[in-house]
C-alpha cells in the first residue's frame, strides 16, 4: 500500500508514531517534501538514515523548502517505476519534481520545490535558489502530464496551489512560476486527490486537497 505524510525535518522520532504502524513489507511511504534527513552529513544523520534502511518498507520524498541541495544532487539520478528519481539508499529515494510513477496500478505525479518564508534570515546561511523550480522542471512537468493524458490518480507537491491559500491562513506575497502552472493543472488535470506539506497542518479543503502534517493517510 501507499501512504502519504508531511514534512519530517529529519526528526527520527516521526518514525516511532503509531500511524506507523500501518506500514508493512513492500509499502511506500511519500513524505511531502522537507524531509530533512540529509542536511549536513553529521554522525548523528548518518545514524538515522542507517535506522530507515533498516524499515521493511520504501521512504520516498519530494524535495521541499528546507532541503541541503549541495548534499542532495550528489546522489546518482536513477529511473524507477517510471519516472527519475535520485536514489539515497537501497530503500530512500528522492521523488524529483515533474515526474510520473506508477505504483501499485496507481499514478503520482510529483512536483517538488516551492518559497521560503524566511528566506531573508536564511539567505546567507542555509538558503538555496535551487529550492525554487525552474521552467525547464516546469516544462518537463507538463510534457509527462500530456503523455498521461492529463490523468492522474494523486499529485503530491510540497506548496499548495495558490488559490488555497486563504482557505489555510497563509499569508505569502511572493508568487513564482510555479504557482501559475500548479493552477492550470486544477484546470486540466483528472486526479482524485491533491497532497501537500508546507503549511504544517492536518487539514482536508474539499473536494480534492490535503494539506498533510503528522498525518499518515493511505492512498486506496
Amino acid at each position: 500500500m501507499i501512504f502519504v505524510t508531511g514534512d519530517m525535518h529529519g526528526d527520527i522520532t516521526r518514525f516511532k508514531s503509531p500511524g506507523m504502524k500501518k506500514l508493512s513489507y513492500g509499502d511506500t511511504l511519500i513524505v511531502a517534501g522537507d524531509f530533512g534527513y540529509i542536511w549536513n552529513n553529521s554522525k548523528e544523520e548518518k545514524s538515522n538514515l542507517k535506522k530507515l534502511t533498516e524499515k521493511n518498507f520504501r521512504i520516498a520524498f519530494v524535495d521541499g523548502c528546507h532541503e541541503n541541495f549541495d548534499i542532495l544532487e550528489k546522489y546518482p539520478i536513477e529511473t524507477w517505476n517510471g519516472g527519475k528519481i535520485r536514489k539515497i539508499e537501497k530503500n530512500i529515494f528522492h521523488l524529483m519534481r515533474g515526474q510520473v510513477y506508477t505504483i501499485e496500478k496507481k499514478k503520482i505525479f510529483t512536483f517538488g520545490g516551492g518559497h521560503s518564508q524566511d528566506k531573508d534570515f536564511r539567505e546567507n546561511t542555509d538558503w538555496w535558489e535551487r529550492e525554487q523550480p525552474n521552467h525547464q522542471e516546469i516544462l518537463e512537468g507538463i510534457d509527462n502530464l500530456k503523455q498521461n493524458n492529463y490523468d492522474i490518480d494523486y499529485i503530491i507537491t510540497h506548496e499548495p496551489p495558490a488559490s488555497l491559500k486563504d482557505c489555510l491562513g497563509v499569508d505569502v506575497l511572493q508568487r513564482i512560476e510555479m504557482h501559475a502552472f500548479f493552477e492550470e493543472m486544477i484546470k486540466v488535470c483528472r486526479y482524485k486527490k491533491w497532497f501537500f506539506g508546507k503549511c504544517h497542518i492536518d487539514k482536508h479543503i474539499p473536494l480534492s486537497f490535503y494539506a498533510v502534517f503528522n498525518s499518515i493517510i493511505p492512498l486506496k
